[in-house]
Order: C-alpha cells, then structure tokens, then sequence
C-alpha cells in the first residue's frame, strides 16, 4: 500500500512537472514570429510566395533592402509567418554554395551572373566607396535617392556624365560581407558632390561602421543594354 502511494505521487509530480514545462515553452514562443529561407539558384520573390501562400508585396515589405533583382543564392530572407521559427532552403542550392559564377562572353557583349544573362552596352572600371543610411552621410532630405525613393541594396551614386540616372549596372569585383559575392545588379538612382567621373557610391544596409569597412575598391561595371 505505501508503496502504491509512492508511485501515485511520483506519478502526479511527473505530471505537474510536464505541465510546468509545456507552460514555460508556450510563453517563450512569440505569438508572431518570422522565418528565414535562404536563396536558391531560382529564388524570386514570385516563387517564394507560390511556396509559402505569401503575397508578393508582402514578402517585398519583409525585405526591403532586398530588391528582387538582387536575390543571390545564400542570400538569408525574411519570410512572415505566425507562431513558427523555421529556417529553409532552397533543394537546388544549399546554404553553403553562395558564391556566383560570373561568365562574361565578349564576343557577343553578353555576361551571365547567377544562372540569368545580361546584355551589356560597354564595361566601366570605376573607383567605388560605399554610404549608410545614417543621417551624416544623406543630408537634410534622409535616406533617399536622388528620386526620393529609399535607399536599398542596389542603390548606387553616379556621376550622370559617365553613366546617366537611370541606368541598370552589373557592378563585379567588390568585397564586402553586406553586398552579393562577385556581382549584384545596381541602378544608378543617385549622386553626390563627391562622385565625379569614374566614380561610383554603392548603398550597402547596415550600421555606418559595417559599411565603413568597405573602404575604397576598384570595380568593373557592366552597363546593362
């Protein structure tokens, strides 16, 4: 008999505490969490949201400094979703394979970066420095371009009698952990006093001291037909 009371007892601490960490796992659980996909070969905003049942715009808005031409493979994105805290990825690319293959064709004045061609009119070599969002850096008008659009990734200051606003640019050979490997498509949407010539200002998100890193860099730039 003492030893049935035992065995109900230990049975109903068992219980309790069960109960106990089933209470304390339900509060740690936000009742709003986003996840994370990482980038694949063919990663698109369009793909994501036919994946995940997420509109476009929406994922757009989850990854503002991410503009849909600048989807790299391992490129971490912000994915809405509640009461989950997931992270996936891409069959076709792991997580570890983030490096781009650039193959330029000369010949037919055509250069391939992640798996997509692009038709290129001539290629610049410029002197690229690279600029925050922080206030010291944008002036009394904020975080904008020249257009008074936000500043994103692919963001990138001209001088418009080299390359005129407007135009779409594959800018390669840059290092820096805040930019695609190897190339990112950039259009020319800004300007400043200091950018003259064969000069260019890449916006790269993150804290001032993060994109001060960047220091200055020569890098190739592919004028996009």
């Amino acid at each position: 008999m003492k030893e049935a009371n035992m065995k109900i007892r230990f049975r109903a601490i068992t219980a309790l505490a069960a109960a106990v960490g089933i209470s304390t796992l339900l509060h740690a659980v936000p009742a709003k969490a986003d996840s994370v996909h990482i980038a694949g070969e063919t990663t698109t905003y369009y793909t994501l949201s036919n994946y995940y049942g997420i509109g476009v715009d929406e994922l757009m808005n989850a990854n503002k400094s991410v503009a849909s031409v600048n989807i790299y493979p391992g490129l971490k994105l912000t994915i809405p979703r509640e009461n989950k805290l997931i992270a996936a990825a891409d069959t076709s690319s792991p997580a570890s394979v983030i490096s781009t293959s650039l193959n330029v064709e000369k010949e037919s004045n055509t250069v391939q970066a992640w798996g997509k061609e692009f038709n290129y009119a001539k290629i610049i070599q410029a002197k690229a420095t690279a600029y925050s969002s922080a206030a010291s850096e944008n002036g009394k008008w904020g975080a904008v371009d020249y257009f008074g659009d936000a500043l994103k990734l692919g963001t990138i200051a001209v001088d418009p009698n080299v390359i005129p606003l407007g135009t779409k640019v594959l800018v390669t050979g840059h290092s820096h952990p805040g930019l695609p490997k190897q190339a990112f498509l950039a259009t020319a949407t800004d300007m400043g006093s200091a950018i003259k010539g064969n000069r260019i200002d890449i916006f790269i998100p993150g804290s001032q001291s993060f994109v001060s890193d960047f220091g200055f860099q020569y890098v190739n730039l592919y004028i996009i037909e």
